[in-house]
C-alpha cells in the first residue's frame, strides 16, 4: 500500500510540474494578418529545403488544410436532415490555433525535459513510419498533397503533432513507472527533409482476412468500451479496467487514425461519468454516449450521457426527460436523424427503447409489439431502414434470435435462426452496405472468434473465417470503414483485458453503376461523351487535355448515392474534385498523362441498400480515334477524311484537341502519336 501511495505522489507530482511548465512555455507570436492567412497560403517566399521556422500563423492556415481533408471523408449520413456543412462551421479558426498550439506545448514541454528539441532525424522517422505503417494510404496522400508535398511542411506539422503527443504521452508514463528520465541523445542534425513513399501495401484488402493493428500510444487496455467511426478515425470510449487490485470505470479515450497510423487521447473535461455497459452512436458530426454501469460500492444505473465532438475536443450533456429507463449493456443505433436505444436491463433483460432527437434534445418511446424477447449484451446496426437486432442473453441464457425493428411503421419482424452463429453475448456486429457481419462474444464453449454474415435482403445467414483471426473474446469493439472491419480491445478469460485487434476483410456488394462516360466539350459545336465499358476492355479517350491534361468522368447509377470520397488508384493524374448529383457522379481529373490505363475509385458510394468501392477505368491514347488501341494510319485517314466538317456525334473523335474544329492541326495532333500504343 505504501507503494501504491508513492507512486501515485510521484505521479500526481509529475503531472503538476509539466502542465506548469508547459503553461508557461512562450508560443510564437501570433501573426496581425491571420485571417488572410487562413484563405491563402503563400509557398512562393522561400523553398521548402531553406526554411528555419513557420509562423504560428503559417501551421494554423496548415492546419486548416489538413482538418479540411478529413472532414471531406468525415461520415455525413445520407438519412441527415441537413446538407453537411463547411468545415469553418464546425471548426472556427480559435479551435485550430489550438489544436496548433497544443502541439507546440508538448514540443516544447519535451524540449525542455531533454535539453534539446526534437531532431530533424525523429521526424524524418516518423514521416517514414507514416508512409511505411498507414493503413489509408490513399488518405495520407490527400494528406501530403494538402501540404503541397512539402517534406518541410509534413514533418513540422503533420509528424511534429502526431510524434510530440505520443512522446510526451510516453514520457509520462515512463517517468511515473520507471524512473527512467532521459533517452540517448544523439548529435543534432540539420533541418532538411525527404518525402517519404507511401506504402500501397495496406492500400486494398483480400476479402474474408486479417491484419493486427497498431498498439502504440492507445489508450489503457479496457472490457466493454465503445468504438465509432468517423470516416477518418475510430473513436474509443469509457469502459472497465482492473489492475488485479482495483476496478476503474473509465471516462478515458482515444482516436485512432489508420491513415497516419496514430493514436490522440479523448479530453475528459465535462465528460460523462466513467462507465461500462454504455452505447455510442456517430451522427456526422458528434459521437452520441448513453446509459451504462458504475460501482463505486453502490450500484449506479445510468440514463444520462453526452455529445462528444472530435473537432472541438468537447462534451454537452444530452437531457434525460422522457428517456428510457436507467441500463446497461442496451443497443443504439443512428438512423440520420435520431438515436434509437433498445433494449438491456439491470437485474432483469428489457424489451423496451426509446428515440433521441439531438436536434430538439428530446426523446419517444419506441413499440414493443412483436419485438424480440428482453435481452441484453446484444448487438444492433443500422440498414438504412431498419434496425436489426441480434444475440444477447435474456439473464438466463444465451441467444441466437434477432429481430428487424422498421422506425417508419414502429414495428418488429423475426430474423431467421438457419445457419446462425452460436448463441452469445457481448459479441460486435457491424453493418457492410449489404450484410450484418457477426463476430466474438461469449457462448456456451467459452470466448469465441467465430462470426457470421447476414443478409436482410434473403433473410440468410453465411458463416465467416476464423483464419489468422484474433483469439476470442468478449466485449470488445467492432467498426467497419468502407472496406473493412476493425476489431479491438475486449477480454478473454486468459489473458485478461485486451489491447490488441484485428481487421478483418467483407467486401460488401457495392452500388452498381449503370453507365459510365469520358465527357469534353468541344468549342461551340457541344459536348460529347466517350463511353467507358464497366466490364471487358476499357474505353480509350482519343482527344487531348489541353494544357493542364484535364479530364472529365461521368458515373450513373441507377438511383441517387453519396460519395465518401474519390481518389485515382491506378495510373498517373489526380482527382481534383467530385460532385454528386442524385445518381450522377462528376469527377474532374486534372494531370492525367497520355498512354496509359487509369483507374478512379468512388470509395463509400451507398444508395441506402448496398454500400462500397465503386472503381471505373479509361484508356488514355490521344490521336487513336477509330480506338483500337493503337495509333496509325488508319487513324489519320479518318482524321483527314473529316477535316471541315462539322463535329457531331458521328465524328467528334476525330476532333482531337476537341476546339470544335476538325482541321489540319488535328491530323498533324494525330501524326505527331502515330506509333503509341495503349499498354
Amino acid at each position: 500500500m505504501t507503494d501504491k501511495i508513492r507512486n501515485a505522489a510521484a505521479a500526481l507530482l509529475f503531472l503538476v510540474c509539466l502542465v506548469t511548465l508547459t503553461s508557461a512555455f512562450k508560443l510564437p507570436n501570433r501573426s496581425p494578418d491571420l485571417s488572410s492567412r487562413l484563405g491563402s497560403i503563400n509557398r512562393a517566399a522561400t523553398p521548402a529545403q531553406q526554411r528555419t521556422m513557420l509562423t504560428l500563423a503559417d501551421r494554423v492556415a496548415y492546419q486548416r488544410a489538413i482538418e479540411e481533408v478529413y472532414w471531406r471523408h468525415r461520415i455525413w449520413p445520407k438519412e441527415h436532415p441537413d446538407l453537411k456543412p463547411l468545415l469553418d462551421e464546425m471548426m472556427p479558426s480559435a479551435q485550430l490555433e489550438k489544436k496548433v498550439e497544443d502541439y507546440l506545448r508538448n514540443s516544447e514541454a519535451l524540449e525542455d525535459y531533454w535539453q534539446q528539441p526534437l531532431r530533424a532525424e525523429q521526424l524524418q522517422a516518423e514521416m517514414e513510419r507514416m508512409a511505411q505503417h498507414t493503413k489509408q494510404p490513399e488518405l495520407l496522400r490527400e494528406l501530403f498533397e494538402a501540404l503541397g508535398n512539402d517534406p518541410f511542411v509534413i514533418a513540422e506539422c503533420l509528424a511534429r503533432s502526431a510524434l510530440s503527443e505520443r512522446l510526451a504521452t510516453s514520457l509520462y508514463a515512463t517517468q511515473t513507472k520507471t524512473g527512467v528520465l532521459r533517452p540517448k541523445l544523439m548529435a543534432a542534425a540539420s533541418a532538411i527533409y525527404t518525402l517519404p513513399t507511401i506504402s500501397d501495401g495496406a492500400k486494398g484488402c483480400t476479402d474474408d482476412t486479417w491484419a493486427a493493428t497498431s498498439v502504440i500510444n492507445a489508450p489503457i487496455g479496457r472490457y466493454q468500451h465503445t468504438a465509432v467511426w468517423s470516416g477518418s478515425e475510430t473513436i474509443v470510449w469509457g469502459g472497465f479496467y482492473f489492475d488485479g487490485s482495483n476496478a476503474f470505470y473509465l471516462n478515458t479515450g482515444g482516436r485512432y487514425n489508420p491513415g497516419t497510423d496514430s493514436w490522440t487521447a479523448t479530453g475528459v473535461t465535462n465528460a460523462p461519468t466513467g462507465r461500462n455497459g454504455h452505447t455510442t452512436v456517430w451522427t456526422g458530426s458528434e459521437m452520441i454516449v448513453w446509459g451504462g454501469y458504475s460501482f463505486d460500492g453502490s450500484n449506479h444505473y445510468w440514463n444520462t450521457g453526452g455529445r462528444y465532438n472530435p473537432g472541438t475536443d468537447s462534451w454537452t450533456a444530452i437531457s434525460t426527460t422522457d428517456a428510457p429507463s436507467a441500463r446497461d449493456y442496451h443497443t443504439a443505433v443512428w438512423t440520420g436523424s435520431e438515436m434509437i436505444v433498445w433494449g438491456g436491463g439491470q437485474i432483469f433483460a428489457f424489451n423496451t427503447g426509446g428515440r433521441y432527437n439531438p436536434g430538439t434534445d428530446t426523446w419517444t418511446a419506441t413499440s414493443s409489439t412483436n419485438a424480440p424477447s428482453g435481452r441484453e449484451s446484444h448487438t444492433a446496426v443500422w440498414t438504412g431502414s431498419q434496425m436489426i437486432v441480434w444475440g444477447g442473453t435474456d439473464t438466463f441464457i444465451y441467444l441466437n434470435t434477432g429481430g428487424r425493428y422498421s422506425p417508419s411503421t414502429d414495428s418488429w419482424t423475426a430474423t431467421s435462426t438457419t445457419n446462425a452463429p452460436a448463441a452469445r453475448e457481448s459479441h460486435t456486429t457491424v453493418w457492410n452496405g449489404s450484410d450484418m457481419i457477426v463476430w466474438g462474444g461469449v457462448g456456451d464453449s467459452g470466448h469465441l472468434n467465430t462470426g457470421g454474415r447476414y443478409s436482410p435482403s434473403t433473410d440468410t445467414w453465411t458463416t465467416t473465417s476464423t483464419n489468422n483471426a484474433p483469439t476470442g473474446r468478449s466485449g470488445h469493439t467492432a467498426v467497419w470503414t468502407g472496406s473493412k472491419m476493425i476489431v479491438w480491445g475486449g477480454y478473454d478469460g486468459f489473458s485478461g483485458y485486451l489491447n490488441t485487434g484485428g481487421r478483418y476483410c467483407a467486401q460488401s456488394r457495392a452500388p452498381t453503376p449503370q453507365s459510365a462516360f469520358s465527357r469534353k466539350t468541344h468549342g461551340g459545336a457541344g459536348t460529347f461523351d466517350v463511353p467507358l465499358p464497366l466490364t471487358g476492355n476499357v474505353g480509350i479517350e482519343c482527344r487531348s487535355g489541353g494544357a493542364t491534361n484535364d479530364y472529365q468522368m461521368i458515373i450513373n447509377f441507377m438511383t441517387s448515392v453519396t460519395v465518401g470520397s474519390a481518389s485515382v488508384t491506378s495510373g498517373t493524374g489526380s482527382v481534383s474534385s467530385f460532385t454528386v448529383s442524385g445518381s450522377r457522379v462528376t469527377v474532374n481529373l486534372a494531370s492525367v498523362t497520355n498512354v496509359q490505363r487509369i483507374t478512379v475509385a468512388l470509395f463509400n458510394v451507398n444508395d441506402g441498400t448496398h454500400m462500397g468501392n465503386v472503381p471505373v477505368s479509361m484508356g488514355m491514347l490521344v490521336g487513336d480515334v477509330n480506338g483500337n488501341a493503337v495509333v496509325n494510319a488508319s487513324d489519320i485517314s479518318l482524321t483527314k477524311a473529316q477535316v471541315g466538317q462539322a463535329v457531331s456525334s458521328s465524328n467528334f473523335r476525330e476532333d482531337v484537341n476537341a476546339n470544335g474544329l476538325i482541321n489540319s492541326v488535328d491530323v498533324a495532333l494525330v501524326k505527331s502519336k502515330v506509333g503509341t500504343a495503349l499498354p
